[in-house]
């Protein structure tokens, strides 16, 4: 059976203040590995990111894009699928975006002005899901866990601690939530990748979470050479 492999955490230079890796250096890199697909989630406008603050909000979401449509395109000449998404910014609390496009983003100029809670809400009512980054890191005295709104907890992350992964998977076998694997990635060189296979292709962002559900995704953690 053909399995699809996806990168689900990534984070490039263009738009992440972390990253090292560019957007077509990553879809390169992904590409040479064998992947169907990588999803681009960087640093929102609330965290990590490099877009200015006193621009328009219009000008702020076309700067937040540059690392993905930069993927886009490189992933549109090699042959890898490269879908849209952020990781939204909760103090040391960071969830995963997925399912929601740059239109979206656009037509909600408020929306660092909203609670956390009603990001989550106003999420799931347009179509979108939310997975919960690393919810345990270290040196962090406040974690802050939303299980009853959060769709599904990554539990493998090779930039944490095993301490930090084996909560994670508590925490998510607590409230029998989906637990997906993400890499994390800032740059190439990173020599731990996880992430999941299907059996099916995806299409598009929001076939994610259906496929954790119904056990079609599975996820990975590997060590390359």
């Amino acid at each position: 059976m053909t399995t699809h492999k996806y990168e689900t955490h990534l984070h490039t230079a263009e738009t992440s203040k972390c990253a090292l890796s560019s957007g077509p250096e990553f879809a390169r890199f992904f590409k040479a590995r064998g992947y169907s697909g990588i999803f681009v989630t960087d640093h929102f406008l609330n965290g990590n990111t490099t877009v200015p603050q006193n621009l328009p909000w219009p000008q702020r979401i076309d700067l937040f894009c540059r690392g993905y449509d930069a993927a886009a395109r490189e992933g549109a000449a090699v042959g890898l699928d490269v879908f849209f998404a952020w990781e939204y910014s909760y103090g040391w609390a960071h969830f995963l975006t997925y399912g929601l496009d740059k239109q979206w983003l656009l037509d909600h100029p408020d929306l660092l002005d909203w609670h956390v809670l009603d990001y989550f809400d106003r999420v799931h009512a347009d179509g979108g899901f939310i997975v919960h980054a690393h919810p345990f890191r270290e040196n962090v005295d406040l974690v802050h866990l939303v299980p009853n709104k959060t769709d599904a907890v990554e539990t493998i992350n090779p930039n944490r601690p095993d301490l930090a992964n084996y909560q994670a998977q508590q925490f998510a076998a607590a409230f029998i939530l989906p637990q997906p694997a993400g890499s994390d990635i800032h740059a190439t060189n990173q020599s731990r990748l996880a992430g999941i296979t299907t059996t099916h292709r995806l299409t598009h962002a929001r076939d994610y979470l259906p496929a954790l559900i119904s056990g079609q995704a599975t996820p990975f953690d590997e060590t390359t050479t």
